[in-house]
């Protein structure tokens, strides 16, 4: 029945003068999302985004564009011939499907895009409600305060549409429009929340996964490139850099305090990860940590993993709940694939004791020890780059 859908933004509508920039852009992010479909018709008129639909399943459709960034909601409706009886016919086919759907009461909502039609908005709503009536004759009654359905009735200048559902989508902004920043992505349930939370405010991608192979097994790195496919879904192709820290992690290991392993460890991992953000055009990194969550994570650990970075650091969910997080991963699909149990190089030389109050200064006259410079380009020069594709 439904021949195309109205695509709803919100954020973008007040971006003044800059405001078709993103529209473009969103345009141009449907169409991506779309193309394992199908190559769709997406374009912009009276300060919306319409995709036609054709021969297309329309809930398909739907879910795949509600996915991306800077959508609000998603209506499928019915775009005809300008002809205002034509519109009151559409608009009884859909609410008598509504009824058969248990629905008890509506309104009609009208827009009046074609100011020289005879009818007001107010009044083609009260003319098509009216109708509506006659025709149903008691099937349905009328709730203009908390209507069970809402039949929305428009009349442009070039042709009407009748719509009735809105699929909510996730919000935020166009993919790519505020820069790029690079994501330390381990197989845990935090990281990739992170990564969609700031991905969904315009920023695209790139992901460094780091290892400890092979005292980390395959199946670890197999984990990652799966919880990548699924951010792919939303952000399109990423390009996931993996990095051996193993030498890193035995250096420490030789030469620092047991207690000091996990801090020290996570500055190389924010070291390399400042650099290869360098190499690939990235504004800054991205990170899973919230407050008090694990040894490294307090205050005085993040003071000193920041001190190694000279770029921001995103750390969205830095006073969210463990429950609240794993509530957006269940959403978003990456739940039930960070929760599969692999070690990671977080684990493996993971210290019985771990500082929870390090110092700075201690910590780094623990790092003069090591030729701090040499492994970090070693692990660079050894960094494995995988292509994900969304599917």
């Amino acid at each position: 029945m439904y021949n195309i859908l109205i695509v709803k933004y919100g954020e973008i509508g007040v971006k003044g003068k800059n405001r078709y920039l993103f529209e473009n852009k969103l345009i141009r992010n449907i169409k991506n999302m779309l193309r394992p479909i199908g190559n769709f018709n997406v374009y912009k008129e009276y300060g919306r985004i319409y995709v036609d639909l054709e021969d297309y399943d329309y809930e398909e459709v739907i879910e795949e564009v509600r996915k991306v960034f800077g959508i609000v909601g998603v209506s499928p409706a019915i775009r005809a011939e300008k002809d205002y009886d034509k519109l009151k016919e559409v608009a009884l086919k859909m609410l008598e499907e509504k009824i058969e759907d248990g629905v008890k009461t509506f309104k009609v909502d009208s827009r009046r895009g074609d100011k020289s039609f005879r009818l007001t908005s107010q009044e083609m709503s009260v003319d098509i409600g009216g109708y509506l009536l006659t025709k149903l004759d008691g099937k349905i009654g009328v709730d203009v305060r908390k209507p069970e359905v809402t039949v929305h009735c428009e009349y442009r200048e070039f042709h009407t549409m009748v719509y009735c559902d809105s699929v909510p989508g996730y919000g935020g902004l166009p993919l790519g429009t505020n820069g790029k920043a690079m994501s330390l992505l381990s197989g845990g349930i935090d990281s990739p929340v992170a990564s969609w939370m700031v991905a969904k405010r315009g920023v695209a991608l790139e992901l460094v996964h780091f290892h400890s192979y092979p005292f980390t097994n395959e199946r670890s790195q197999e984990k990652v490139a799966d919880l990548s496919k699924i951010l792919a879904k939303y952000c399109g192709t990423l390009r996931l850099n993996k990095v051996n820290i193993l030498e890193i992690q035995k250096a420490i290991a030789e030469n620092c305090n047991e207690s000091e392993a996990t801090i020290l460890s996570r500055r190389f991992m924010m070291r390399i990860a400042n650099r290869l953000a360098e190499i690939r055009h990235c504004d800054a990194l991205i990170t899973g940590e919230s407050i008090g969550q694990v040894a490294s994570q307090t205050i005085q650990g993040l003071t000193c993993t920041n001190a190694v970075v000279d770029i921001p650091v995103f750390r969205p969910l830095i006073a969210m709940d463990k429950s609240d997080i794993i509530e957006v991963a269940e959403k978003i699909g990456t739940f039930e694939t960070s929760i599969i149990p692999e070690e990671d190089c977080c684990t493996v030389f993971s210290p019985k004791k771990p500082t929870t109050k390090p110092r700075l200064d201690k910590i780094e006259l623990s790092e003069s020890k090591l030729d701090v410079e040499k492994l970090i380009q070693e692990a660079v020069d050894g960094v494995e780059v995988v292509e994900i594709e969304f599917e």
